[in-house]
């Protein structure tokens, strides 16, 4: 058990044993030097690493200031991007503030309400986006490394001009955010021709491991999160995860050998299930993380995701009595933040009445326990991740969680975790069809 995660894997028995995974003790060590070595595939982008412990204070202080000053100035607040340029931040928002943020008043949310854009191609959304934002003082944060990428380019082409007309050009530039590429790209020209604050994204720091950088950590610090203690949570995980490559001694590594194993003996897709609404786009966060990390050469582990209990009456048969090629990682929380008892009835005419008194996570803790207990009757192994609250630490110690365990994952499978060739076809295609200069030639 550690300070802020404890990882259940009693119920991966008798599918994978005790004396496999010892035998997979090599390789594990193998690949943890290859990454503190910096000699393994993908090594120009390990700066996700250290980063934890090697991010300073200035850095936040920088962050922070911004966050106070967009607080303060700032009614709605509107992140631009796509994939790991916005699913950490929404993950973080989700984890560790009311369920309801943006729907509290002013007074009682302090800051902005918080809103995504750039990570679709919609025409309603975006239209009704606008019309949300109409009179409202705004302000935006385009975060990408290029600035040229399709769905947050035709966001930010959107957005920036209904700024410009609400507020005239010089207080729009005092109003728009970027984080991108430190030393080129369109994003970064524009930024400096225009006189934009600019955050810097590590150019060794891919998307997907990007969200302890200011592509997380500005919104995070909008949206009134202690970006401080997230940092301080990452790097108690990076610095027990970086001294012990043993299995016994790293969670992060015994999650990432346990579904390796799982793998080798067929199991190829992980269902990994929240049991707190809270945990829902952390989930997704981590699809994304363990999809392109390992998804390549033919190779990987199919991330799904689910949220239970309400999924139990959807995936729940698929689960318990569909094809076994899955196992189950259950994400839970020890502690929420909030107890709420279930009070007793007169009339009892739902038949709760012995429920009185007891607390919604007691009922929550026996779904996961009856959950697990079902689907492993029906073949399907399941360990549990549980943390202890929804502190801003243990928000940050979950993510570099995640970061190390699939990073040490591809490598168990020989593939490059930092590396998403396949990302870029459906680009080339749509570009294609769109008649884009220098692809139209090819569109046949």
């Amino acid at each position: 058990m550690t300070e802020s995660l404890e990882l259940d894997t009693d119920p991966i028995q008798p599918f994978v044993t005790e004396q496999e995974l010892a035998g997979l003790q090599p390789e594990v060590d193998r690949v943890h030097q290859d990454l503190e070595s910096g000699k393994g595939p993908g090594s120009e982008f390990l700066g996700w690493l250290h980063l934890p412990s090697q991010t300073t204070p200035d850095q936040l202080k920088e962050i922070e200031n911004s966050a106070a000053w967009i607080r303060e100035h700032c009614e709605a607040f509107v992140s631009i991007g796509i994939g790991g340029s916005y699913l950490g931040a929404k993950a973080a928002i989700d984890f560790g503030c009311h369920a309801f943020l943006n729907q509290l008043s002013p007074a009682a949310r302090g800051g902005p309400i918080m809103l995504f854009a750039g990570h679709h191609i919609s025409s309603d959304s975006l239209h009704d986006l606008l019309q949300i934002l109409e009179n409202k003082k705004v302000c935006l944060n385009v975060i990408s490394k290029s600035g040229t990428t399709t769905e947050p380019a035709i966001a930010f082409r959107l957005l920036k001009p209904f700024m410009e007309k609400q507020f005239g050009a010089e207080e729009t530039r005092r109003r728009i955010f970027v984080t991108t590429d430190p030393d080129k790209g369109a994003l970064k020209q524009l930024a400096d021709e225009e006189g934009y604050q600019r955050f810097v994204i590590p150019g060794n720091v891919g998307g997907r491991y990007s969200v302890l950088t200011p592509v997380g950590l500005l919104p995070i610090a909008v949206a009134g999160l202690d970006i401080k203690a997230i940092m301080a949570g990452a790097a108690d995980c990076e610095q027990q995860t970086s001294n012990h490559s043993g299995l016994d001694q790293n969670p992060a590594y015994r999650y990432a050998a346990i579904r390796n194993m799982f793998y080798r003996k067929g199991k190829t897709l992980e269902l990994m299930a929240a049991f707190h609404p809270a945990l829902k786009t952390m989930v997704e966060w981590w699809r994304q993380l363990a999809g392109e990390s390992e998804g390549k050469d033919g190779k990987g582990i199919f991330p799904a995701s689910a949220e239970y209990p309400g999924d139990l009456h959807s995936l729940g048969q698929w689960v318990q009595e569909g094809h076994r090629i899955l196992f189950e990682t259950f994400l839970r929380v020890a502690a929420s933040n909030h107890a709420v008892p279930i009070p007793e009835s007169p009339e009892d005419r739902d038949g709760l009445n012995y429920l009185a008194s007891k607390s919604l996570d007691e009922v929550n803790d026996k779904a996961w326990q009856g959950t697990a207990r079902a689907h492993l009757e029906g073949g399907v192994p399941n360990m549990t991740l549980t943390v202890k609250d929804r502190s801003a630490h243990t928000l940050g110690y979950l993510f570099y969680f995640f970061q190390r365990a699939i990073a040490l994952s591809a490598g168990l499978m020989g593939v490059n975790p930092f590396d998403q060739p396949g990302v870029e076809l459906y680009k080339t295609n749509m570009f294609r069809l769109l008649n884009k200069p220098g692809y139209e030639k090819e569109n046949k």
